[in-house]
């Protein structure tokens, strides 16, 4: 499989959304890993299976970063998956800073989601995006 370089028309908050999409995605596979190794190692699944949990990461966790890279490489569909993984987070941002006593780590994650939001609603990333539909034989 041969990876092509982005275009050069790719603006740089798109590339920014992307790299960031991508980090969310691979931190995902790691906590994949991370609960396959705990249920392997025989850790008590009483309250979560780390097993379902692991292929559950696994899962989004690759599809989350194939996005990311997408968008790194200048294609327009990664930006869906970037904007439905970040509207996913939101709750999880929200549960952080209020009901598990987390503040710092919703605040972190907050900031992140809203900076790949903002990218990817950015001037320059939606004339990226329209100039897919833009009939140039005109």
């Amino acid at each position: 499989m041969r990876l092509s370089l982005p275009e050069s028309g790719v603006p740089a908050p798109i590339r920014v959304a992307g790299l960031l999409v991508s980090v969310q995605g691979a931190i995902a596979v790691v906590v994949a890993v991370v609960l396959l190794v705990r249920g392997v190692a025989g850790a008590d699944e009483s309250v979560v299976n780390g097993f379902g949990s692991a292929i559950w990461f696994a899962a989004l966790g690759a599809a989350v970063t194939t996005g990311g890279v997408a968008l790194v490489l200048g294609h327009r569909w990664g930006r869906a998956i970037a904007i439905v993984s970040q509207l996913l987070l939101l709750p999880v941002v929200w549960s952080l800073l209020t009901d598990s006593d987390r503040p710092v780590l919703g605040t972190l994650l907050g900031i992140v989601v809203l900076t790949v939001l903002g990218c990817l609603f950015s001037g320059p990333a939606t004339r990226w995006l329209a100039d897919e539909y833009v009939d140039t034989d005109d």
